[in-house]
């Protein structure tokens, strides 16, 4: 097995802009999606100095959550916005980057085959997350493990496979962020897979910016509605956000990540 390494520091000269400690684990190999791919590991300010363990979120797009270098169109700044909260309110969490496989990423975040769009190997994705991915960082790094204190969370398509992710893991997953979510993917069948699924104990942030047009509110409100009547409770188990102006980007989901990450981690 290939070691975990040091991510590429903000001062080599190529432009990355990691704040903080980021690791590296080269080129895992995925045997439920047959590919490899490089995992990144967040790790809080106070990791170094004792023994404490700490909740663990894990996120998709990896590319695009530390390092304005690599990202598709701006970092959400994930690195940053943790660095900063635990100087300012102790709020402190080891986030997993898991980033996508480029043209594979449609597939491999669609729960669901979609008539036009093809896909569907969602199932397959999670398995990968949860069997090969989160055994490995349970056993490198001081996490707590139980499913109270990991989670799940991404944006767009990422928001789908995370939320379809809670319903459908939930021995492993006990939190979920879904920003700016496509439910309208394979025919909004999210809506019938959150209805037949049991309550799942926990937390749920989900949010739509009013600039990324009616299809994408009206969904993000329909789920905000199905959630209340399954029983989790604005406020407390719930955390629905609207915000005005904002689009469908990474600068819109980097602004709104500690809101997300305060709620799902603060209680």
């Amino acid at each position: 097995m290939t070691e975990w390494v040091d991510y590429p520091s903000a001062g080599d000269g190529h432009g990355h802009t990691v704040a903080g400690t980021v690791k590296v684990l080269p080129a895992l190999r995925s045997p439920q999606l047959g590919n490899e791919r490089d995992i990144l590991v967040y790790l809080p300010p106070s990791y170094a100095a004792g023994e404490r363990h700490y909740p663990v979120v894990y996120m998709h797009d990896g590319q695009n959550l530390f390092d304005a270098a690599t990202s598709f169109a701006g970092e959400w700044a994930v690195d940053q916005t943790l660095e900063a909260a635990g100087r300012e309110a102790g709020l402190e969490a080891i986030v997993v980057g898991v980033p996508n496989m480029g043209a594979e990423r449609l597939a491999e975040y669609s729960p669901f085959p979609d008539a036009r769009l093809g896909g569907g190997r969602g199932e397959a994705y999670l398995d990968f997350i949860v069997e090969t991915v989160k055994p490995l960082v349970d056993a490198a790094f001081r996490t707590q493990p139980s499913r109270a204190t990991t989670g799940i969370a991404g944006s767009s398509m990422g928001a789908l496979i995370s939320l379809y992710g809670f319903f459908r893991r939930p021995e492993t997953f006990g939190f979920v962020g879904a920003m700016s979510p496509a439910f309208w993917f394979g025919g909004h069948a999210i809506f019938g897979h959150v209805r037949r699924a049991p309550y799942a104990a926990g937390r749920v942030y989900l949010d739509a910016g009013t600039q990324e047009g009616p299809a994408v509110l009206r969904d993000a409100r329909r789920m905000h509605d199905l959630l209340r009547q399954k029983g989790y409770r604005p406020g407390r188990e719930l955390l629905y956000v609207e915000e005005s102006g904002a689009g469908h980007n990474e600068a819109a989901w980097a602004g709104r990540l500690r809101r997300e990450l305060e709620f799902l981690l603060g209680g």
